[in-house]
């Protein structure tokens, strides 16, 4: 059984993380699955929609398949995921989370490097580290950190808490909240919506906006100067404004 299927439907190609005994937990191979997707989608793909069969994202890591690792191996582990994700989060292309279930652990550090968050109300986001007697390793001290703030990630970890869908929009886990089956069909209606946009303009966000978040003011707004002048002198800037005067929709490259 393969760990991920592929569908593609035009410019949207769908990831189904495909362990559904295990609630999708996150093994090292499951993990390069999804890596081999992002360093090679399939041709004419615009934007990647990644959700989980079986009712649920993603468990975390599967500590059943967990071995005793040095700390030099620990290390190494641990910038493997975050060399994955941050393909996913920077590797050019939108990604969108259409999440169910279990968003746990592991599968936090993962929806958190996509771009766009859907949610069911069947999902529920925990830290649950502290009760492992283990700390984030996939890039959860960033990522969800920088959501939530250090002290509500302190308390999150600390008490293994599990926060339910509402609690996980309000806190900025999730973007949108849908009905129960129907995040899939959501993700992938928002993805062909962005599908839609000016290429460039969709990568200059994903490799803009959270760097910018983390230089000094006067150094966010002199990049934010240059990828908007990058942006507005392409084919594609025209194209939008004469779409936008003539009252058609923009065909960009």
């Amino acid at each position: 059984m393969s760990l991920v299927a592929l569908a593609t439907d035009g410019p949207v190609t769908t990831i189904t993380l495909n362990r559904p005994d295990k609630r999708n937990a996150m093994s090292d191979a499951l993990l390069d699955a999804i890596g081999a997707v992002f360093r090679a989608p399939p041709e004419g793909t615009r934007v990647i929609v990644i959700h989980g069969a079986g009712g649920h994202y993603c468990s975390g890591l599967d500590l059943s398949e967990q071995q005793h690792r040095n700390t030099e191996e620990a290390v190494y582990h641990s910038r493997g995921w975050h060399a994955a994700l941050d393909r996913i989060q920077f590797g050019g292309l939108p990604v969108v989370s259409a999440m169910t279930g279990a968003v746990i652990g592991g599968g936090l550090e993962l929806a958190t490097a996509t771009h766009v968050r859907i949610a069911e109300p069947s999902v529920r986001f925990q830290l649950p580290e502290g009760r492992r007697g283990i700390f984030v390793g996939g890039g959860a001290s960033v990522r969800v950190g920088r959501i939530l703030g250090a002290d509500r990630m302190t308390e999150m970890m600390l008490t293994g808490r599990s926060y339910g869908a509402e609690e996980g929009l309000r806190l900025g886990l999730a973007h949108e909240l849908v009905g129960d089956g129907e995040a899939l069909a959501r993700a992938q209606a928002l993805a062909l919506q962005i599908a839609g946009n000016a290429p460039l303009s969709n990568y200059m966000m994903i490799q803009g906006l959270a760097r910018i978040a983390d230089m000094p003011r006067e150094d966010g707004f002199f990049t934010e100067s240059l990828a908007a002048a990058i942006t507005m002198s392409s084919p594609d800037a025209l194209e939008g404004l004469k779409a936008f005067l003539e009252k058609r929709p923009p065909r960009f490259r």
